[in-house]
């Protein structure tokens, strides 16, 4: 199956992002619908990509040979645990800089907003946090404990996960 150029980015893409979700990806490619997403995956990249047990999507081991990026999440050592190295935009990246450790209580979305206004001088919306916060949980990079809201801390220690930031 020959990819056009399109393709081969978001399919870069989803070598990157993974795993990842419909919406994340409409984010991505501007798109206006998950619909919209899911036709283009089954239609254009449809050998190169699944979806796992939790339904997130995933590039196959041959989609990541195809592009020339580097997969969003790699394990450590003994393959178990939390990742060793992520590629995550920017604001999740800052997210890891200011989240709770893990041997930290955890906290509401409210409080890394208002750590990333105060660390970053940048005023994300409410949502985005959100919603960035839950794809580093999808990465078993941020885990949730569920008190009143939703809160959130890392689950592996900063010295022990490179993060690197992506388009």
């Amino acid at each position: 199956m020959t990819l056009s150029e399109e393709a081969r980015e978001r399919l870069a893409d989803v070598v990157e992002l993974q795993p990842t979700k419909n919406a994340e990806l409409q984010d991505r490619w501007g798109m206006e619908s998950g619909s919209e997403v899911h036709q283009y995956l089954e239609g254009e990249l449809g050998d190169y990509y699944f979806r796992d047990d939790n339904s997130l999507i995933r590039a196959t081991s041959e989609a990541a040979d195809l592009v020339d990026v580097e997969p969003g999440i790699e394990t450590g050592p003994d393959e178990e645990g939390p990742p060793s190295r992520i590629r995550v935009p920017e604001l999740q990246s800052r997210i890891v800089a200011v989240l709770a450790a893990p041997d930290e209580e955890s906290e509401s979305v409210v409080s890394v907003l208002h750590k990333l206004r105060d660390e970053f001088d940048v005023d994300p919306d409410t949502e985005d946090v959100r919603s960035g916060l839950q794809s580093l949980r999808r990465k078993d990079v941020v885990e949730v404990e569920y008190r009143t809201v939703p809160t959130f801390r890392l689950t592996v220690s900063r010295d022990d996960l490179e993060v690197g930031v992506s388009d």
